[in-house]
């Protein structure tokens, strides 16, 4: 028979609850907030485990880069889709979250979430800090040519960029 969990991730402690296919509750348990720790909390049920859901959030995001690539069917789910349904729930707890997402995953009533490598979400940190520069380089402190200044080459991250010249990025602090 299938196994639907559902974690409700906290700073410290995770509520987990994993339910069949009938809805039945078959383990609910409180664990640390690390993917070992999750994972040895399902290992006796990993051969029939289907979904796994998880919130939308950074913690949510780093679990399921940890637990994927072990193998665990982590699904990261939209946070305000998932917040619609569980607002309908009447004692709002860790517990009963956990237990709500895993009932989510069980009907399917859910939105997943892509989530980027963690090269490309390196790279959007990387432009989205130099568009922000470079809108800030009107400033009448900065120098015009800042941010050719003490450049970083991004060629490594783009491939076929060095033939037309390589991307760059600098730090433009304290430029008088």
């Amino acid at each position: 028979m299938k196994l639907y969990v559902g974690l409700d991730v906290g700073l410290e402690e995770t509520s987990l609850c994993i339910v069949d296919g009938e809805g039945l509750t078959v383990r609910e348990v409180r664990v640390m907030t690390e993917p070992a720790a999750i994972r040895s909390a399902v290992e006796g049920y990993a051969d029939r485990l289907d979904r796994v859901g998880v919130e939308a959030s950074s913690l949510g995001i780093w679990l399921y880069r940890e637990l994927q690539p072990a193998g665990v069917p982590i699904i990261v789910v939209e946070a305000r889709h998932m917040r619609v349904s569980l607002s309908t729930m009447r004692n709002k707890t860790d517990r009963n979250d956990a237990r709500g997402i895993a009932q989510m995953m069980r009907l399917g009533w859910y939105r997943a979430v892509h989530v980027k490598n963690i090269d490309m979400q390196k790279m959007r940190t990387l432009l989205t800090s130099r568009k922000l520069l470079k809108r800030k380089q009107s400033w009448p402190r900065a120098g015009p040519g800042c941010l050719d200044s003490a450049p970083l080459d991004l060629s490594g991250f783009l491939p076929g960029y060095a033939e037309r010249g390589a991307l760059r990025f600098c730090r433009c602090v304290g430029r008088a």
